[in-house]
Parts: structure tokens; sequence; C-alpha cells
């Protein structure tokens, strides 16, 4: 039976089921979906292809990475490097500033050696974005639409020289701990009790530190340094001893090889262990002084006999008016102090260091000085003669010169830039031993004639010596001279040198 409306047309089949038979509007409705359809997923279809060859095909780094922060979407690696370098750079100043209350330093990059593996992570992001397949690549560019991958350089920094940096600071807080300790001077030791105090926890310090510079976040701040309180260490007497005693040592020479071994004087407590103990256990004191002593050894090296220095090098010697017995005398006491002496090599002689102080307790008289540019009676008048009768030896034994003065006036003794003055305390002769072999020096006072002899070893290259002094001009009230050292060998001049240019008074 066939039944129908307005609308529609109903049929109904043999099994009396009604079937509705769409129109030409609903087939157009279902076309135009269709075609819809096949359009959108034509163009997903498109937009996979061309976004996978752009993926596929790119040398630069995919949109979503970054490193430290700072966004490298779309560069090269050579841009993302030159990037990553300048902003992180600018984010990084040369010096982290440290404080302890009002105490304030800084800590320099470049010291540390603190650098970031910059290459290193711009290879890591360039890995990410070109390794795998093209599906592969086309997940992980789909994954970084979402999910942003942020890449942390390696911090490289030399923490041994932190380490030694942070001990130094250490060492410098203004209120840090000062340990018990002693120290020599002249005969004495001086001990003195430490004091409590803060250290920097260095360990810790070392940590905030590289925190601090792999976060960029010590710009523009101060990082305060992390202390914990120490006490000194106690004060141990047995120790102090047992480090500064020595025993002394007997100079000795030997003849194959031929050498000469100086003596070393020993070291010890002037009084006894305890009661250096008691006296600390006294009271409490900045310091506490123990005397002590030297150790003499039973041969010294100027004790050495002739045997040992069997080659003569040089000699000079000066005359001097034996009716002027106070002045003999003050001649022979410093001769006396210096005969004998051994050098050894690199060693250097001091004048007044060896002869002393000249007192009347020394034996000294008085006699002619100059003073203030006149000849007055003065203790110890004379010496100068033989500080100048040595100077001149040591200038024909080829040794350098170190500390030599003038006299106000030229000497009778001497021609003029041929002489050496002397003043304890303000004015010495000094010369130094620049041969391989160590030199005895002996002089002898007698008869009118004051000489030193220089004795050693010969070397296997020795120069002939000449000394010349001149002046070179002469004023109403002054005299100028010059005086040079010309070393010859073979008859060949090798060397002529300036030894001192001087002035005088004129009488």
């Amino acid at each position: 039976m066939l039944l129908k409306n307005e609308e529609n047309t109903y049929t109904v089949n043999s099994s009396g089921f009604s079937v509705v038979t769409p129109d030409n509007n609903d087939k157009k409705v279902i076309k135009i979906f269709t075609i819809s359809s096949i359009c959108f997923i034509s163009f997903i279809i498109l937009f996979f292809v061309v976004f996978s060859i752009i993926n596929n095909n790119s040398t630069k780094i995919l949109n979503g990475i970054f490193i430290k922060n700072i966004n490298i979407s779309g560069l090269t690696k050579e841009e993302a490097i030159n990037k990553i370098h300048k902003d992180i750079l600018s984010k990084m100043p040369e010096n982290i500033t440290l404080h302890h209350n009002d105490y304030e330093t800084t800590i320099s990059l470049e010291q540390i050696e603190a650098t970031f593996d910059i290459e290193s992570a711009v290879n890591k992001a360039y890995e990410i974005s070109t390794q795998g397949n093209f599906l592969q690549k086309d997940l992980t560019a789909l994954k970084l639409l979402t999910n942003n991958i942020n890449i942390d350089p390696v911090l490289y920094i030399n923490r041994d020289a932190l380490t030694n940096v942070l001990n130094d600071i250490s060492t410098k807080l203004p209120d840090t701990i000062i340990q018990s300790g002693y120290y020599i001077e002249d005969d004495e030791l001086i001990i003195t009790p430490g004091r409590s105090g803060p250290v920097v926890k260095v360990e810790e310090m070392k940590n905030i530190i590289i925190s601090a510079v792999r976060d960029l976040s010590y710009y523009d701040s101060s990082i305060e340094i992390a202390t914990e309180m120490q006490n000194p260490n106690p004060i141990d007497v047995d120790a102090i001893h047992n480090e500064i005693y020595k025993q002394p040592v007997d100079a000795y020479y030997t003849e194959n090889p031929r050498a000469v071994f100086a003596h070393k004087n020993g070291l010890d407590f002037d009084i006894s262990v305890e009661q250096v103990k008691n006296m600390l256990n006294s009271g409490e004191k900045d310091e506490y002084t123990v005397p002590l002593k030297i150790l003499t050894p039973n041969v010294t090296t100027n004790m050495i006999g002739m045997e040992a220095f069997p080659d003569y090098i040089s000699t000079f010697s000066t005359s001097y008016n034996t009716s002027d017995r106070d002045r003999t005398t003050n001649l022979r006491l410093a001769a006396n102090k210096i005969n004998g002496t051994v050098l050894m090599p690199g060693e250097t002689f001091s004048y007044n260091k060896v002869v002393g102080r000249r007192t009347i307790a020394a034996g000294y008289k008085e006699a002619k000085i100059y003073q203030d540019g006149q000849v007055i009676d003065g203790l110890g008048g004379g010496i100068c003669q033989i500080s100048t009768t040595l100077f001149n030896a040591v200038l024909y034994a080829n040794l350098e010169i170190i500390e030599k003065r003038n006299h106000q006036f030229v000497p009778s003794y001497a021609a003029a830039g041929r002489d050496a003055t002397v003043v304890y305390g303000s004015q010495d002769f000094k010369f130094k031993n620049t041969r391989n072999y160590p030199i005895k020096i002996t002089c002898s006072v007698e008869r009118g004639n004051a000489k030193f002899d220089i004795y050693g070893l010969r070397e296997g290259t020795e120069y002939n010596v000449d000394i010349t002094s001149k002046i070179t001009s002469r004023t109403s009230n002054a005299i100028n001279s010059i005086t040079y050292r010309t070393l010859t060998l073979n008859g060949q001049k090798v060397k002529s040198e300036v030894i001192s240019r001087d002035t005088y008074k004129v009488h």
C-alpha cells in the first residue's frame, strides 16, 4: 500500500515496514559533506607533507628549543652559539662580590676559569632537531609545539683554583682566626698565642659560588661568606723546641774532588723546656720571649787550613805610620777580625758585620777621622785604611763590588777613586764572591805595611786584571775621579767596566 504526505513519500514493503526515500535536497547535503571531508583530509595530508618536507630538509634548530631559557628556535648552529655567548656574557660580570660583615672582596671569573660549554649545548639542540627518520623528526617537532625543551649548558670551574682563592680570603678576614706561632728575632724566640675567629667554610662556599654562576644569580649582588668559628692550635713547646733545635756541623774540605763545606751553627733554648712551659702558664700575654743560644761547631769555616785554598788570587798593600800607635792598634784590631775569613761562592762580605761596632770595650783608640769636612779625633780612626786595602785586593780578584763609598778627602794611603770608607751603621763596604770556589782572606798589619791576600782555586779561565783611576776634573773646592777595571786574556782586552765615579773635597 502506498501512503503519501506533503513532505515525504512512504513505501510499504511486503514485510509491512516503511522506508523513507530522500529527495534531491538530501542528496546535495551528502555530496557537500563528502567533498568537504575530502578537502579537509587533503589539506591535512598536504600540511603534514609540507611540514615533513620543511622539517626534514631544514638545517636550523626546531622551534621550541631553548638554552638557558634563551630561545634559539630557527637558528643555525653558528647563529645559536653567537646568540647564547652574547646573552650569557651580558649576564656574567667579570667578578663575583663576596662580603663578611663590613669586609668585601671579589673573585674573578677568569681567576677560577669559569666557562659555559655553549658549543656542546648547541650541538645537543641541533642533534634533537635532526636525529631519527622523517616520521621521528615530525613527531619531535609536534611535541615541541606544546612541550618546549630547555638545555642547561655544562659549567666548568677550576675547583682547585677556587679552593685556593677561598683559603686566601679566609686568611684576610679582619676578624679571622690567628694561629699560635713563633719567630726568631736576633737571639730570642718570640712565642705568640693565637686568637679565636671565623674561617671560611670552603666546601660550602664552593657549592654556593658554583650554583650562583650556573644560575647567573650573582649579577649586581653580593654573596655572604659562609664562616665558622675556630680556636687556635694550642702552643706545643716540645714541638717548637724540636723544630728550632739544630746540632752544629763542623766545616770540612775534600781534595778529590776539591771542595770546601762550610760549618753550620746549632741553635737551642737558653733555658730548659720546662722553664718555657712554666712561663706560658704564668699568665696571659700577647707574646712570650725565650732566650736562645748559638751552638758553635768545633771546626768553623774560617778554621779550614790554607791547604784547602792552594792558589793565590790577588794581593794589595798600603803603608801606615808606625809612630801613631793608637791608629796602628785600630788597624790591627780591624784586620784581625777579617783575617782568615772564608767566603763561599755567592756569599756577600760585609765589612761592618765582620769587624763589628768600634767601641772602647773592643779596644779601639781615638785617632784621626774625617767628619763634617774636618779632620778630628774619633774612636776607631784609621780602620778605613783596612777597608780600602781590602777593596783594592777585591778589585784585583775580579770580585763583584756591592757597596762602596769614598772619603770626604783623598786619603794619604790611596789615590782618588781607590779608597773605601766605612761608618758603622751607615756606610759599609760589601762585595760578593762571584767565583765558583770559596776564597780565603788573610791580612797582616806589621812594620808599616797593611796587606791583604786572597786565596782560592784557579778556574779554567783566569783574566789579567788592571785597575786604573784618573782625576777627571779639579776645582778649588772639589776633585772628581773615575776608576776602571779592565780584563785581558792572552794580551787581548775582554772587558772594561767603570767601578766608581767619586767626588772629594779639597783640603
